[in-house]
């Protein structure tokens, strides 16, 4: 039975795509932010762009337009609840504990005093109501997660000072959403009354659904993560990461609270488990595309005509806004003892209004509270504000690039994906009874590792002793990316299925063509295909167990300990110069000067037997 195909129904989901698929690749030609791409493009295909001439004979053009800006808009806000469960990822409760000065110091402080002089000038300039001009206030502190963080990220900032400072601010604002919703109702019903009673009704559920979620989710996440693992399926994976981050998120906006706030806390409560790295690399698709569609909601709520009729009032009252929080936000980070330049970068990009100010501003014109022509004119003035956020960000890192001086503690900071997670270290890539024991070697010459490792036994066992070992498919060039291949001192691959080490090897070689990669081989000939594959070193299981042997016999029958370490070591080397496709003269100049030390090592050896033997030491 042949079923019709309703093309309307996709179009919206059609027109981002197509939106995507060409904003991001000539922006980043361009080495311009996609986030400002996106709010431009949506804001050329929305309501007030393209969709304002699908009229008449151009009916044909709404098949590229977004009309429906309030759907997209519902799906859209996912794409926030995706960035506040990576952030959650990348911090730690440990972590949170550090920022908490300027968590709850700096970023209340914002919130307060933004909102208090930005509902003053309301009020006494504009001749706005008490009530109603302190809930704009409120909405106008606001600035934008959703921008301010990818931003950062692009420029790689997040785990510089202005990163952790916007960072801080930015927790306390979503943390600040619910009260200030309240507040609506507080202004709503003033006229029945409203008791402490109400009050302590209405925040009952959130509090409860906080620490119910962070109860639960400390005892259950993780017994259900490893459940999930032992199957092996990576689409029951994908299940489980997308049932924790959703559902958290809805059971806190069920309670009151914004969704992101619950999909940062199950960020949080998995942030220290041995799936942390593999739930990133399954989520961060999700995050990108979703906030893409966030951003194009954004833009294609900007009225165009609107902006178009008074220009100069709105500008003037977006470019003020930015300019009084700018001002405000960086005489609250100074006073919080934040570096000049820092404080100037993290005060341009707060500066501009966020997405929090719409869920305000609708719900306090949908109350009644706020008139209908204020909130609109100050959610335009908002939208407006957030397009500059691309521009601020880019002059903020210039001015704080020109004499910024990273601490220690910051060049270590929590937010960057995969920066400095083994900076330093080896990472292992298989810890069965061969990775465990180099562990264990490493450790002992307080050598510093990262373990990854497939069996979930194994990881239970190893993270019991104390290990720092993530669960994953170590097969895949993000998953290696976020365990911090990129910034490590050597790699060692000791997987046993041949295919996979090979590439693993040709995996971190690309990513890194100096990198150290020491790897495990079955024979002679999967050590050949390691060394094309980019590996420094292969050590095939059958060549150094009958080294071993001979070794053992050589020492036992009599022959000088001098003798016998050099003979073995100028077989290896002898092996490995065979086991090479092309033999030295194909060798990397890494691999050259490896071969030089170990027979500059030799001849040193073979003088030490002769000096031995002669002195008649064994």
């Amino acid at each position: 039975m042949a079923t019709s195909l309703h093309l309307e129904s996709y179009r919206e989901a059609l027109v981002f795509l197509a939106t995507a698929g060409v904003v991001v690749p000539v922006f980043h030609r361009l080495k311009i932010s996609p986030v400002l791409g996106f709010l431009l493009a949506g804001a050329a295909v929305g309501p007030h762009g393209l969709g304002r001439f699908a009229q008449g004979e151009n009916s044909w053009l709404a098949m590229f337009a977004i009309a429906d800006v309030e759907g997209v808009a519902d799906l859209a806000e996912f794409g926030l609840v995706f960035l506040l469960f990576m952030i959650g990822l990348e911090l730690s409760w440990e972590r949170l504990v550090r920022l908490r000065k300027l968590v709850f110091g700096l970023g209340l402080a914002q919130v307060a005093v933004c909102a208090t002089v930005l509902g003053l000038i309301g009020h006494h300039w504009f001749g706005v109501a008490a009530g109603p001009s302190i809930l704009m206030g409120v909405a106008l502190a606001m600035s934008s997660t959703a921008v301010v963080m990818p931003v950062l990220a692009e420029g790689r900032r997040l785990n510089k000072a202005p990163g952790r400072v916007a960072f801080s601010v930015l927790l306390l604002q979503d943390l600040a959403v619910a009260p200030a919703l309240f507040f609506v109702s507080v202004l709503a019903n003033a006229k029945n009354g409203f008791s402490a009673s109400d009050a302590l009704w209405t925040f009952l559920p959130a509090v409860a659904a906080l620490a119910g979620l962070i109860i639960f989710g400390r005892l259950l996440l993780r017994p259900l993560f490893r459940l999930v693992a032992h199957a092996q399926l990576t689409e029951l994976f994908m299940a489980a990461c997308l049932l924790v981050v959703v559902g958290e998120a809805l059971i806190t906006a069920a309670a009151g609270l914004s969704m992101g706030l619950g999909a940062f806390i199950a960020g949080l409560l998995l942030a220290e488990t041995e799936f942390r790295r593999e739930i990133e690399v399954t989520i961060e698709p999700f995050k990108g595309l979703l906030l893409g569609l966030f951003f194009v909601s954004v833009g294609a709520g900007l009225d165009i005509g609107a902006v178009a009729a008074t220009p100069g009032p709105i500008v003037l009252h977006a470019v003020s806004l930015i300019a009084v929080k700018a001002a405000l936000i960086f005489g609250l980070a100074r006073a919080f003892g934040v570096e000049t330049r820092p404080a100037l970068e993290a005060a341009l990009l707060l500066a501009p209004g966020g997405e929090f100010a719409f869920a305000l501003l609708t719900s306090a014109m949908n109350a009644g509270v706020l008139p209908g022509q204020a909130g609109a004119d100050t959610m335009i003035i908002v939208t407006l504000s957030i397009f500059a956020i691309p521009f601020l960000g880019r002059l903020g890192a210039k001015l704080s690039q020109r004499g910024e001086r990273v601490a220690k503690e910051e060049e270590h900071a929590h937010l960057q994906p995969g920066e400095r997670v083994a900076e330093g270290r080896v990472v292992i890539v298989g810890y069965g009874r061969i990775g465990s024991l180099v562990g264990e070697m490493l450790a002992r010459h307080d050598v510093p590792f990262v373990a990854i490792e497939e069996a979930v036994s194994l990881v239970t066992e190893a993270r019991g002793k104390g290990v720092e070992i993530y669960w994953g498919n170590a097969a895949r060039r993000e998953f290696l990316l976020r365990c911090g291949v990129g910034q490590a001192r050597a790699l060692v691959v000791t997987v046993e299925n041949a295919p996979a080490a090979q590439e693993i090897v040709g995996l971190a070689h690309e990513i890194r063509g100096d990198l150290v990669i020491v790897a495990r081989a079955r024979d002679a000939r999967h050590a050949t295909e390691l060394y094309k594959a980019g590996a420094s070193d292969a050590i095939p299981e059958t060549i150094e167990a009958s080294l071993q042997l001979a070794e053992t016999v050589l020492v036992d029958v009599g022959v000088p300990m001098g003798y016998v370490i050099a003979s073995i070591h100028e077989k290896r080397d002898e092996f490995r110069k065979l086991l090479q496709p092309t033999g030295e003269e194909a060798a990397s100049p890494r691999q050259v000067e490896r071969i030089k030390g170990i027979r500059r090592e030799l001849a040193r050896r073979r003088l030490s037997g002769r000096v031995a033997e002669e002195s008649g030491e064994p």
